[in-house]
């Protein structure tokens, strides 16, 4: 399983409180012998699978979710397995892990990792020990249904509320966007499958700093604000033990991460000190946390 036969910058594995955020823009791959390179790290499975598709530009995109997740994880190995070497299974819900080979010269990190993907930014977010499930969406994304309509079907009370509340068109449908992102990433995060945590049977809230009183998100805009999630039922797989961020990336798209609250009782609860990279596999990568690219909008202490 080890090898050294390959281009690969390595990464210091994430500390117990870190949050590794990595991205790809599929219009920015443009070179053809690069491409080749990325399908034959794949699994003969997922080579197929690509292959398969229908049309270049989804083809393309499928290859660079897989090629980023091989890249970005095996990073983290310092980097001694070939990314086209690493394992993965699905748990009993479908939520992909690395399975790693082995070894006892060896230990692995105990990696966690989540992907998402739209038709124009591809991201892999990695913790240590701690499940995680990430979300993009475009902030012009558009909808084949209105907005009050899909929030109805999908949204809690409280959200479809605060949505009716915003007279403003545009900052109405911003703010759709912002709380469907942070859904999704929280239903991902649990890893137990969208049937077993349907969007109605929870609500996304932002809380102040003060911790007195709940806010909606008009105020999401302030980055000191806290996400939180509440069941609106009793089931026991809607937990409440996670730390949320919610970031504008790339001046185009908004991005949520949710990570379990592994934090012993009694001791302080900050949200994951989160670290972005953007990415061109095998080639170079570049730290942009602390640039225009990462813009936080909620979630971060």
């Amino acid at each position: 399983m080890f090898c050294s036969s390959f281009h690969l910058i390595p990464a210091v594995v994430p500390s117990q409180r870190e949050l590794h955020f990595w991205y790809v823009v599929p219009d920015e791959v443009k070179d053809a012998s690069l491409l080749t390179e990325y399908l034959n790290l794949l699994s003969p499975c997922e080579k197929e699978n690509v292959l398969s598709i229908r049309g270049e530009y989804l083809q393309k995109r499928a290859l660079l979710a897989r090629t980023l997740v091989r890249t970005t994880l095996a990073k983290y190995t310092n980097p001694l397995i070939n990314p086209s070497l690493l394992k993965f299974r699905k748990n009993t819900f479908g939520k992909p892990e690395v399975e790693w080979q082995c070894d006892k010269s060896w230990d692995p990190p105990a990696l966690h990792f989540n992907i998402s993907h739209t038709s124009s930014l591809i991201a892999c977010g990695v913790t240590v020990d701690m499940p995680i499930g990430i979300d993009v969406e475009e902030k012009q994304r558009k909808t084949n249904n209105s907005l009050s309509s899909l929030a109805q079907r999908y949204f809690s009370l409280h959200e479809i509320e605060y949505l009716h509340g915003l007279s403003d068109p545009e900052i109405q449908r911003q703010e759709f966007i912002k709380l469907w992102t942070l859904k999704e990433a929280y239903v991902k995060a649990l890893g137990r499958g969208f049937s077993a945590a349907p969007f109605k049977t929870f609500t996304i809230r932002f809380r102040s700093n003060s911790r007195s009183s709940f806010i909606m998100s008009g105020d999401s805009n302030s980055k000191a604000s806290e996400i939180v999630v509440e069941p609106l039922d009793d089931s026991k797989h809607l937990t409440t033990n996670w730390k949320f961020t919610l970031f504008e990336l790339a001046n185009s798209h908004y991005a949520a991460t949710c990570v379990e609250n592994n934090i012993l009782e009694g001791e302080e609860v900050n949200a994951p000190k989160l670290k972005v990279w953007k990415t061109l596999p095998l080639v170079k990568d570049e730290f942009v946390s602390e640039t225009d690219s990462v813009r936080a909008i909620a979630g971060f202490t």
